[in-house]
């Protein structure tokens, strides 16, 4: 009976603590969200388990911002060890946006250019969350850089910032980010039609203008150059983002292409997401700053949404009448590929009876938005990192 007693006694049971019981309702929603809902289901199937294990005491499955020292055990357990080498080392993130580039097609927005502004000005909320949670939230300026990056609507981007300014944040941040975006169909319809009339989204778009392949494949190389020139800090996810897309384009690669489109980004998303949850221990998530970062999340894309919308009528002023554009696809600009686009085309096919398609019109903006975001981290990184 003693050495029963001596197994309880070190077993997890012993150890449950309400922290972990918060935490595994936590983690079940989000496996329960992505399951039944598919909502980013390769993502937060990943963190939610992630934070299951996380929170199992003395399974010493968790990773810590900290290192090692605050594992407080001589062998480096699993998931501190892909966080030191895969998050720590800024490593993971920027081979997503590798597979992303592979996935990407930029023909939408390189044949309406004016689109790029669209993605610049849906990078609004990133500013609005970043000044709320410095001024009224109390958060320092490397946390509240992290928390408004959120307005970006681009996961691996936040979890890159916030990795490097805010990591004891990333957890919070990071299902912040993937859960609303996941939300995005749920979210930006309201905004799109309050901020927009009948006649406004039912402004029908011309096809945009056929590319070359020498304008898709210089795109990559001169958008790198001109983007690592003006702000170094951004290479790491431009320079990888071009690259990917530079295998899809050139046509001459095909294996380098598929294999960072398939295989690659399939296993470091499932290494990614997983370390992100590990990050979710009871006791460092279950705090104040956890609730505030969520509702400057909200705050943040709901105001990148906004500014997307309202910057594109505003060009509609300017612009003559056989070039205006349906304000809606501002919505767009936030870099949830190609979720947003599709929610887009969903609000305004819906409201014409299917006469109005918007699709390819939105996804000028759409890519666009992941660009801006990588600047905007960018930006941060190199006002902010000592």
């Amino acid at each position: 009976m003693e050495a029963f007693a001596l197994l309880f006694r070190h077993s997890g049971f012993a150890n449950l603590g309400w922290q972990n019981l918060v935490m595994f309702v936590v983690a079940g929603s989000l496996i329960y969200l992505a399951v039944r809902k598919s909502y980013e289901p390769l993502l937060l199937i990943p963190i939610g388990f992630g934070a299951l294990l996380a929170n199992l005491p003395n399974a010493m499955m968790s990773a810590s911002a900290e290192g090692m020292n605050a594992v407080g055990h001589e062998t480096l357990p699993l998931m501190q060890l892909i966080y030191d080498f895969g998050i720590r080392t800024e490593f993971l993130p920027p081979v997503i946006f590798l597979g992303v580039g592979a996935l990407t097609d930029f023909r939408p927005l390189l044949g309406r250019p004016i689109t790029f502004l669209l993605g610049a000005a849906a990078q609004f909320g990133i500013i609005i969350a970043a000044l709320g949670a410095f001024y009224l939230f109390g958060f320092t300026i490397e946390e509240a850089a992290a928390i408004g990056i959120i307005g970006g609507a681009d996961g691996p981007t936040s979890i890159f910032l916030s990795a490097i300014l805010a990591p004891h944040l990333l957890g919070a941040v990071a299902v912040a980010a993937y859960s609303y975006m996941s939300l995005v169909p749920i979210i930006q319809p309201p905004i799109i039609r309050l901020l927009t009339s009948k006649a406004e989204r039912s402004i029908d778009m011309p096809q945009f203008k056929e590319v070359s392949r020498p304008a898709v494949i210089l795109f990559p190389i001169i958008s790198t150059a001109l983007a690592a020139l003006a702000i170094p800090a951004c290479a790491p996810l431009i320079g990888m983002l071009m690259f990917g897309n530079l295998l899809r384009e050139s046509t001459v690669t095909d294996r380098l292409f598929k294999t960072a489109g398939g295989t690659l980004i399939n296993i470091v998303t499932m290494f990614l997401g997983i370390t992100v949850g590990a990050t979710m221990e009871g006791m460092n998530f279950l705090r104040p700053q956890t609730l505030f970062i969520l509702v400057l999340g909200a705050i943040a894309f709901g105001f990148s949404t906004f500014g997307g919308v309202v910057f594109a009528k505003i060009l509609n002023l300017v612009l003559p009448a056989d070039k205006k554009i349906n304000p809606c696809i501002g919505a767009a600009g936030v870099s949830a590929v190609p979720m947003s686009a599709r929610v887009v085309q969903e609000v305004v096919s819906t409201d014409t009876n299917g006469r109005v398609n918007p699709l390819m019109a939105a996804m000028g903006p759409n890519v666009a938005g992941v660009i801006g975001s990588a600047v905007a981290a960018g930006v941060f990184l190199a006002l902010l990192r000592g």
